[in-house]
């Protein structure tokens, strides 16, 4: 990748950037237990993670044989996370050296489906504030994912040259397409086990060090084509 190249770059972060699939296996669990259901393994939760808070919490609940609809379960959850949010989260191994290689280069920015706030207290409790132009998460300005707002909006800081989107689920892929932003998946992510149909993209990243030479090939692509 050149510093000749324009466009921007956001990543989903749950999967993507950070591993932090025990802290919400442990508040998810914490909820069903302490809602009279079974406890949850870190495996059934992982399934569940990319579609918003509400919709984990959903899952979860039916999972542990309780009612999905449960009153307050939502907020309940939010509160045993944000306890929790940063136990045992860490970036991927080498991500910090990613971030390091792109941000000289172009823009950088963070589109997930955690709540903004939590979202942007992570991002500063792992010292990665100051890569990015934007950090925008659910419960905000802009619907959750895979609503393409929130990536379209990122545009202003694009200079002219195509968004990429770097994400671990078919959410994350499902977003770029309504944009118009390529799609880099990030295969080491723990969503990024699902149908391989649902993430099917010429773009993968096995490992976090591959990101900046794939991410480099999708915006010289969307340069062409744009």
């Amino acid at each position: 990748m050149t510093s000749a190249l324009t466009g921007l770059v956001a990543f989903d972060l749950d999967g993507t950037l950070v591993d932090s699939a025990g802290d919400l296996a442990a508040a998810a669990s914490a909820l069903t237990v302490e809602l009279g259901g079974r406890a949850l393994s870190r495996d059934q939760v992982v399934a569940m993670v990319g579609d918003g808070a509400a919709v984990l919490v959903r899952r979860a609940l039916a999972a542990a044989g309780l009612d999905p609809a449960t009153p307050g379960a939502v907020a309940r959850f939010l509160d045993l996370y944000d306890a929790r949010m940063l136990d045992t989260t860490v970036l991927y191994p080498g991500i910090r050296l990613v971030l390091e290689a792109l941000d000289p280069l172009l823009p950088l920015a963070v589109v997930t489906n955690k709540p903004e706030t939590a979202a942007r207290r992570m991002v500063e409790a792992l010292g990665l504030g100051r890569y990015f132009v934007e950090v925008i998460g659910a419960e905000g300005v802009f619907p959750r994912k895979p609503d393409p707002a929130g990536l379209r909006s990122l545009e202003v800081h694009a200079g002219g040259g195509p968004l990429v989107l770097v994400g671990d689920s078919p959410v994350d892929r499902q977003t770029a397409e309504r944009a118009g932003a390529a799609f880099v998946l990030a295969g080491y992510g723990f969503g990024a086990t699902g149908p391989a149909e649902a993430l099917a993209t010429p773009y993968v990243a096995a490992v976090p060090s591959d990101l900046p030479r794939v991410i480099g090939e999708a915006l010289r692509l969307g340069r062409m084509t744009a």
